[in-house]
């Protein structure tokens, strides 16, 4: 299935299909999955990038056993809007998926999701930096996803 714009997700959506939220790091992998309702996003896991093939595989595993119907991939996009490297692989990761998922897939800004994934771990978890270390990715992709389910509802 195509890329899709953000507007057009929902209706390429099959029935009570979850998103998956993705924070794409060079290391790693922020996963967060949505309700059936696409009205909450709860953080899922990290996965320590290795190989695309590699990657694929555990993502295809976790598609299947969430009942997810479109991808959100966290687009890294400078505070002026323009984008860089980072954006460009994610795009090229985004095309690379579509090739092995029969799935829509789709870009949200991320801009700012990291910092406030950590206000959130600090202001209302208190964690320490060893522990926001090991959730922050998913935290950030969970933050990523609900601010895309919020557009939805509101659009």
């Amino acid at each position: 299935m195509p890329i899709v714009e953000p507007s057009e997700m929902k209706s390429a959506l099959p029935p009570r299909g979850r998103l998956l939220g993705f924070d794409l790091g060079t290391k790693t992998i922020g996963l967060a999955v949505s309700d059936s309702m696409l009205m909450v996003s709860s953080p899922l896991e990290t996965l320590r990038r290795t190989k695309f093939t590699a990657d694929a595989e555990k993502l295809l595993a976790l598609i299947a056993e969430k009942g997810v119907g479109g991808l959100v991939l966290g687009l890294p996009r400078n505070m002026d809007g323009s984008e860089g490297p980072r954006a460009q692989s994610t795009r090229a990761f985004a095309n690379n998926m579509a090739g092995k998922v029969d799935l829509p897939i789709t870009f949200w800004d991320e801009r700012l999701t990291t910092a406030e994934a950590e206000r959130v771990l600090i202001d209302q978890a208190d964690m320490n930096r060893k522990r926001r270390g090991e959730v922050i990715d998913k935290m950030a992709a969970s933050i990523i996803l609900q601010n895309y389910l919020d557009f939805l509802r509101n659009s």
